[in-house]
């Protein structure tokens, strides 16, 4: 009689002290995502007004994927898993395209930004809000219709698809670079030129805050790249045992706390629906705030 051992042991043993730090530290990353990404997805929803602006649809999508990379985190942060090749208790890449599709929707949030300041006459009259949740739908399409033909064919295939992958997001890396560039001159110059008032102001705020969230966002997510790339041309192995152990693995999911986190930090509007719409649900006197 065959029997199936379907148990996946925990990330560390506990045997030493640092075991402990290791598990309470994936813990309470998992934990925050969740509870900080769901108040920006509440406080969205929630509140009419930022549900008509499109940048606050793009926080609505990038802040799913986070509440969804930090449900995932109890799973890889806890538990002895090994995404990326070769995988062990894996997630058949499903979690780790979380991130791909965050990469995605910032990018496209970057290039909303550029028209919109840059723009205004024809992004008002074609950027409508239709538009931006079809391009918010894309990123998930794409990203896991390409995870699906990359399970489906062979090993050959799958590898240059995945190698055609890699490349694509040094692209898109790079133009993330050059995005935010581009916005931190037009916020220096051009919206210096403006006269003072809430439309200055609003196009200020969000100019600062999407080049503050991708300055973070690569600076958390791209040692991570770079150190896979570098184990995949030398042919080495990881240096680390799992996920939860791997320092970059876990920068990467802090993305999932912080890029939430600048959006109630950025956005005075945002910040006051989540106190007042969701957390001053669970605690009254924060709705008098």
């Amino acid at each position: 009689m065959i029997s199936l051992n379907l148990t996946v042991p925990l990330a560390v043993d506990f045997n030493e002290a640092a075991d402990y730090f290791i598990f309470i530290a994936n813990l309470l990353i998992a934990t925050s995502a969740v509870l900080v990404a769901v108040s920006v997805v509440l406080g969205i929803i929630f509140k009419k007004s930022l549900r008509a602006q499109n940048r606050f649809i793009f926080m609505l999508n990038t802040s799913i994927c986070d509440t969804l990379s930090g449900v995932g985190g109890y799973y890889i942060g806890l538990f002895d898993v090994q995404e990326g090749y070769p995988s062990r208790n894996g997630t058949y890449s499903i979690m780790p395209l979380l991130l791909a599709v965050n990469i995605l929707t910032i990018l496209s949030a970057q290039v909303d930004r550029f028209l919109a300041v840059v723009y205004p006459f024809i992004y008002s009259r074609y950027i409508t809000r239709t538009v931006v949740i079809g391009v918010c739908v894309f990123c998930w399409f794409y990203t896991y219709l390409s995870l699906t033909v990359q399970n489906l064919v062979t090993v050959e295939v799958a590898a240059k698809i995945k190698a055609y992958g890699t490349l694509s997001l040094q692209a898109i890396i790079i133009a993330k670079v050059l995005m935010n560039v581009k916005l931190y001159l037009i916020a220096k110059y051009q919206i210096a030129r403006e006269p003072p008032g809430p439309e200055r102001d609003s196009k200020k705020e969000s100019l600062r805050l999407i080049i503050v969230v991708v300055v973070c966002f690569l600076a958390l997510c791209t040692p991570r790249f770079y150190y896979v790339i570098v184990v995949q041309m030398t042919g080495s192995r990881y240096m680390f045992t799992n996920c939860a152990t791997d320092p970059f693995t876990v920068m990467i999911r802090f993305t999932s706390t912080c890029t939430p986190g600048l959006y109630i930090w950025g956005s005075p509007a945002l910040r006051e629906a989540v106190l007042k719409t969701v957390w001053g649900r669970v605690c009254p006197p924060l709705r008098k705030r």
